[in-house]
Parts: C-alpha cells; structure tokens; sequence
C-alpha cells in the first residue's frame, strides 16, 4: 500500500516538505492546519484545517486514515501540538518526526535579552524604551495589556487578538522583510525596542539586523523546550533522510 504521511503544518517547512513527498511516487501527503491563518498559502497533496481533539483525537485520526509517519513541522513556539503529536505517536507506534527550523543566534553588535515568556518580555520593557515593535504574533497580547505607559506598534499577519495594550498601532503585513524596509519601519515610528519569538528562518529575521544596525536593544522570547525524548531535525532534506521514503 502507498505510504501515507501526516504533516503538522503552519510553517514554510511544511509547505516544502508537503511539495516534496507529493513528487515521490505512490506517496500519499495530507497537510493539517490549525486554521488560525484565514488565507494559508496554497500546499501539494490533501489538506485538512483544525484541531484533532488532543492526544487521544489525533491517535484515532492517525488509525482511521492510516498514517504510516507524522511529520511535525509546526511553529516552534506550537507547544501544545508538538506534546499531542509525541503523546499521539507513542500510542499508536506511528513513526514521529519533528521539523524545527534552526533558532536565531546573537552576532557582534546585538543588544539581546532573552525572556523566557511574553510575561516575562513585559516586563524587562519599561527599563529599555519607551516606543516598542512587538512582533511576537496575534496571540498573548494580553501580556503587554498593563504598560499603559508605552506605545506599541505591533505587526502580525492577521488582526490581533484583545486585549491589546491602550496605546497600539497595528501593522497587518506578511514576510518576507527586508532590512532596508525594516530600517525605515523603526525610524519612521522611532522605535526603541524590539520585541520577538525566537522563530528562526530568513523570512523576518531583518528585523534582528536592523535593530542590531540602529544600536536598539531587542527582547527575545526563548522556545519552549521539546517534550522528553524528542529530538528535532533542522530542515526538510532531513526528515525526509529520516522519513526514508525511498528516492523521489
């Protein structure tokens, strides 16, 4: 019988990867979205959008449609459904490979504090500036709701969720972004602090050179660790190695 692979989608990796199993022969792909996002790019193979229900919900899914390896390649920062997908993949004894695109590193120059939370990014802000770039996504704004007193110019692909700090701009754009654009974003709302996830990859990472450019300080959210026992492959040519789906 074809093999068919689940991948946990949401991210650029994911897209990639999707497009590569469906090119292999006799491969079967389905994509699942958690459908935050109301426009998601196009994807190769078979697309399925929300939750499973948990551990239990996604185990059951992965034996009614008889999945032969789950691929999670969701966001880092998705901690509730890479602990469901190991949980699910333990009790079924489905193959589970994680995706994780590699994390952002500090270079020379880089004013870095990392936190190990948003709440935790709240409040190391009223000791670095006064005008903030939170770029941390739609969700958990509510960390930043009480610091009345600074000015926050926020950008995410959809609208934030509420609650929102009193005094916020939004900004709805999508990457990639360049360091040129980046630049003038934070001159031209006189930024002085940036605040973001340690996301990784190249589509919003000019945001980190620009800040490094314009001497700003930059608060970094750390990733939250893998669930016990679970190690990451950092691109797609490796867990498609680990995947061992035979040649394309």
């Amino acid at each position: 019988m074809s093999p068919h692979v689940l991948v946990l989608g949401g991210t650029t990796e994911a897209r990639e990867l999707a497009a590569e199993l469906a090119a292999r022969p006799g491969v079967r792909v389905t994509t699942s979205l958690a459908g935050r996002v109301s426009r998601p790019a196009a994807l190769e193979g078979d697309v399925r959008i929300g939750g499973f229900g948990g551990a239990e919900g996604l185990a059951r899914w992965l034996r009614e449609h008889g999945v032969d390896a789950v691929v999670d390649a969701t966001h880092p920062f998705a901690a509730g459904i890479t602990a469901n997908a190991a949980r699910a993949a333990a009790q079924t004894g489905v193959p589970a490979v994680v995706l994780r695109r590699p994390g952002w590193r500090p270079g020379p120059g880089d004013r870095w504090h990392s936190a190990a939370s948003l709440i935790e990014a709240a409040a190391l802000l009223p000791e670095l500036g006064g005008r903030v770039f939170l770029t941390t996504g739609r969700l958990g704004l509510a960390a930043f709701a009480d610091l009345a007193h600074l000015h926050f110019l926020v950008r995410s692909v959809e609208a934030p969720e509420p609650p929102l700090p009193p005094v916020t701009e939004v900004l709805l754009a999508r990457g990639p972004f360049t360091v040129t654009g980046e630049k003038a974003l934070l001159r031209e709302h006189r930024i002085d602090v940036l605040v973001t996830k340690d996301s990784g990859g190249e589509a919003t990472a000019a945001k980190l050179t620009a800040a490094r450019d314009l001497d700003l300080p930059v608060v970094v959210v750390r990733r939250p660790p893998l669930p016990p026992g679970v190690i990451a492959v950092a691109d797609v040519a490796s867990a498609l190695a680990r995947l061992d789906l035979g040649p394309r």
